[in-house]
């Protein structure tokens, strides 16, 4: 049918329309939360080859099987690729083949959207992505791809919530090629298409490699919609998603997307009550229409856009005649239409367009991030007066061009203000095929790989903002490469990258004249038959003549390191350097050796220390004496501590045990001269987890004063260690009598207009597990646990989407002899009232049963937010196996219960 209209500008202008077809049923639209598969309405179901472990971890398991008849064969290597990486870098992990799978894990991932895909690469680097096959495509534009939603409260406003708007397809024939199209509507809840008054409609543009649906795929528009609804933040309006790139994209979107949208919803066809907005060559094609047809739409967004060409005085003033709102956004320097943007601002300036700039998103580049962020504000101002004009907080403003590095001017990486890190290669790897910068960029400190992209003769990456420390090396092809740019960190396969802001303050350098001295001790070693090297510290202000001798510790690297780790990648000097600055430890010397020998203890005290006291005033009995270590070297400090009683009266072990035998040794003897013991791990990622669990109930078993530092989250990395380094030595060489700890306590008053509330039904008097009874390889208990009540009297408001879980944690039962852990307990939880949207959580068989324990939290109940409301009763059977030869005692621990909101 064809009609011809008054355009906004006064000319007449044929318009081609073509009967609407509007979907019948609502799209599944969305992503699968990362704690509980969705119902099959909320979205597409989630990966089967991922699961999430009780820590938090998302665990990625390919079939071998699965993967080499997806592929046609069998690949040399096996990653898993996504937005996973440094403010939503795309990132590689390995998944290193055991047994018939390729694993891997990942996390705690942060709360946000995630979008990653399988990549296999063969040996003469010919890659392919490939998904599992029963799950369905979760980005069109991208079908390898799938998705993942990790909830939490900083992400609540893109969550899914019932009773939201309904999305649905929306079928046009293209007037520009006549093919059919499709574009995605969103209606907002309690549309009524008979209202007398039309709805407004917002028209959003996706860029050119994007299709209509990445709105909401990646955008989680629907979302975004339903949250600002049902908060009464945004106009109750029509949402059309649309691609109108081709030969001619004014005439796609205003005679095929708009005409559509008409015939197909009621919503309004004036200028008052219309908007667009884009991202990239959508939001092009919507401000060269904003110029070509002033007026059409009295609101326009631009996310990541440009414009090209001028805007004549004329036309400005046309713009700014029929234009309530034009709002640009732009993410960092790492968006590509950062310069672009800063172009078109100049140009808006310059012909005295009226517009709102948002300011610079400081936080991530043309991603996703950025534009679903920026759209959640744009949809929150459209059709509302009052709405405001300036940038959201935190935003910088535009002004200048970016300039990066010069190619070739790049030695070892560059660092800016803002913390964007650009890595150059030289031109030694010009024939390679692939380069990736492979460092501890994982949420947990685990290792990334970052792909690069030639330019010239040379790789780059430009990422960010980083903050704090990481070491990093290349992967040329495949094989590990030290950055040969780097000519200062001799000792190890890696190089240090330190970027200054919030985090990993202790890892920074201090000014020279803040700083110790760091020194190379030259010794002959009859251990191992060769004149070997140490590293050691001394404080600012080391008096070698000063008649009390310092204090020392010994600290020791681990298998497949020297003695240049602690410096070079564990920053020992530096922490040690704040410390001394901030006055946080006792002065001591630090002696880091070359653990690498068959006979440490002999090496360590017969050779390195020896040879240290000939140079440096430090102290040779035990209360001067410190030593400790991580992996191999918290093995090598272990033995020494326990073989050689009286020589240290502090140890610190970070990472490990005894791994290969227990030696002989008097317990009364160590506890005699220890002042202090204290044993670190990293979490169930860290390979030594359970050597350490085994060290501890070694040193139980026999009474041998210890601490439990408890559980650094991360894997077996200097992540971990450098934190353990921090936390002990603030503890080393201290007087007890001038120590004193001080309670801290803190109090979170109630919401006043309803609250979610634990209360637990003991009278002080705890509970009597009951027995034992002998079951053959283990003493077992039985017992209650008190009546658990959950109280939720939130409102609709407060609540929103939100159930509630309670989780359960034990801690170490202790006696006067022996300590065991929280392994050792299980559970099976049950509820006191059932109904519809409550679960009880899953039984936690003990250690001695095949299980975990709790000694990490276990689920008591959850409840949905359909099921949230009033007060719910839970209970759960104890168990606690115990080994049979457990010494006799009253042994007390303690069952923390814990109730937070979830979605």
């Amino acid at each position: 049918m064809g009609m011809t209209r008054r355009g906004p500008g006064g000319a007449y202008r044929a318009q081609h329309r073509t009967t609407a077809v509007v979907a019948g049923a609502a799209l599944a639209l969305g992503t699968a939360a990362a704690m509980a598969p969705p119902a099959a309405a909320d979205g597409p179901a989630p990966d089967p080859w991922v699961s999430v472990t009780p820590e938090g971890y998302h665990r990625f398991t390919v079939p071998q099987a699965e993967a080499e008849r997806i592929l046609g064969s069998r690949p040399a290597q096996v990653e898993l690729q996504g937005n996973i990486g440094p403010n939503g870098t795309w990132s590689d992990l390995a998944m290193d083949p055991s047994g018939t799978d390729y694993p891997t894990q990942v996390g705690i991932l942060e709360p946000g959207l995630y979008y990653y895909t399988y990549t296999a690469t063969w040996p003469d680097r010919t890659k392919k992505s490939f998904k599992e096959p029963t799950s369905p495509v979760a980005v069109t534009s991208r079908p390898t791809w799938n998705t993942l939603f990790v909830p939490g409260p900083s992400v609540q406003w893109m969550t899914d919530i019932p009773g939201g708007g309904e999305v649905a397809e929306l079928a046009y024939d293209s007037p520009v090629s006549g093919d059919a199209r499709t574009t995605l509507v969103w209606t907002p809840p309690g549309y009524d298409a008979a209202r007398e008054a039309a709805y407004p409609v917002l028209y959003l543009l996706a860029d050119g490699a994007q299709s209509a649906r990445e709105w909401a795929e990646l955008g989680r528009v629907p979302q975004v919609l339903d949250n600002l609804a049902a908060a009464g933040q945004v106009e109750p309006m029509v949402v059309v998603m649309a691609q109108v790139g081709g030969a001619d994209p004014r005439a796609e979107l205003l005679d095929g997307v708009v005409a559509a949208a008409r015939d197909g919803y009621h919503v309004a066809d004036d200028a008052a009550g219309q908007a667009v907005a884009g991202i990239g060559d959508g939001a092009h094609h919507a401000l060269t229409v904003l110029r070509t047809d002033p007026g059409t739409f009295s609101e326009v967004g631009s996310f990541s856009g440009r414009l090209t060409g001028s805007i004549s005085a004329t036309t400005a003033r046309e713009i700014n005649a029929g234009t309530d709102r034009l709002r640009v956004y732009v993410g960092n320097v790492l968006d590509p239409a950062y310069n672009a943007t800063h172009a078109l601002l100049r140009t808006l300036e310059r012909a005295g367009v009226e517009h709102e700039f948002d300011g610079v998103d400081p936080d991530s580049g043309g991603t996703w991030d950025t534009w679903r962020e920026g759209f959640r504000d744009f949809a929150s101002r459209v059709f509302r007066d009052g709405a405001g004009h300036g940038p959201r907080a935190g935003h910088r403003p535009l002004d200048a061009p970016y300039t990066p590095p010069a190619p070739g001017s790049i030695t070892t990486p560059h660092v800016d203000d803002d913390g964007i890190v650009t890595f150059e290669t030289g031109t030694q790897w010009a024939d390679a095929k692939d380069v990736t910068v492979w460092a501890n960029w994982a949420p947990n400190g685990a290792w990334f790989r970052i792909p690069m992209t030639k330019v010239g003769d040379r790789w780059r990456l430009a990422m960010g903002p980083l903050d704090g420390f990481y070491y990093y090396r290349y992967v040329v092809d495949g094989v590990d490469m030290k950055d040969p740019a780097d000519t200062v960190n001799t000792l190890t396969g890696v190089s240090p990258l330190f970027v200054p802001g919030e985090n990993d303050r202790m890892l920074g350098d201090l000014p020279a004249g803040d700083r110790g001295e760091l020194s190379v001790l030259s010794y002959d070693s009859a251990v191992a038959g060769e004149e070997r090297k140490a590293y050691v510290w001394t404080p600012k202000g080391y008096d070698p003549n000063r008649a009390e001798p310092y204090p020392v510790l010994y600290l020791n690297h681990g298998g497949g390191q020297n003695y240049g780790d602690w410096v070079e990648v564990g920053r020992a000097p530096q922490i040690l350097d704040h410390y001394i600055k901030d006055g946080g430890i006792v002065p001591m010397v630090v002696v880091m050796g070359n653990g690498n020998v068959p006979n440490f203890p002999a090496e360590l005290l017969d050779n390195l220390a020896p040879a240290a006291r000939a140079q440096y005033n430090i102290a040779d009995d035990a209360a001067g004496q410190a030593i400790a270590g991580l992996s191999m070297g918290a093995m090598n400090t272990l033995n020494t501590w326990l073989t050689r009683p009286g020589q240290f009266g502090w140890m610190g072990a970070f990472s490990g045990g005894l791994f290969f035998n227990t030696p002989q040794f008097d317990p009364a003897a160590v506890n005699a001269e220890t002042r202090l013991a204290r044993v670190y791990t990293g979490d169930v990622t860290d390979f030594t987890y359970q050597h350490t669990m085994n060290l501890l109930d070694l040193l139980e078993a026999n009474g041998i004063t210890h601490e439990f530092a408890g559980v650094t989250q991360g894997p077996h990395g200097f992540d971990v260690w450098s934190k353990n380094l921090v936390d002990l030595l603030p503890r080393l060489f201290r007087d007890p009598a001038t120590t004193e700890g001080i309670e801290l306590r803190a109090v979170v008053p109630e919401g006043q207009d309803g609250v979610l509330a634990l209360s637990v039904a003991d009278d002080g008097s705890g509970v009597t597990l009951e027995g034992p009874q002998h079951t053959g390889t283990a003493l077992r208990f039985r017992g209650q646990l008190p009546t658990v009540t959950v109280t939720d009297s939130r409102t609709v408001a407060q609540a929103g989407v939100s159930g509630w879980a309670v989780t359960g944690q034990g801690y170490a039962f202790e006696s006067d002899t022996r300590l065991l852990g929280a392994q050792h307990l299980g559970w099976t939880p049950r509820l006191g009232s059932p109904r519809a949207g409550l679960v009880a959580g899953e039984p936690r068989a003990t250690a001695l049963s095949g299980g975990e324990g709790l000694v990490v939290p276990g689920r008591l109940a959850s409840a949905t937010s359909e099921g949230r409301s009033g007060s719910t009763t839970i209970g759960a059977d104890l168990v606690l196996d115990v080994p049979v030869d457990t010494a006799p005692g009253s042994y007390a621990g303690t069952l923390t219960l814990s109730l937070f909101p979830v979605d």
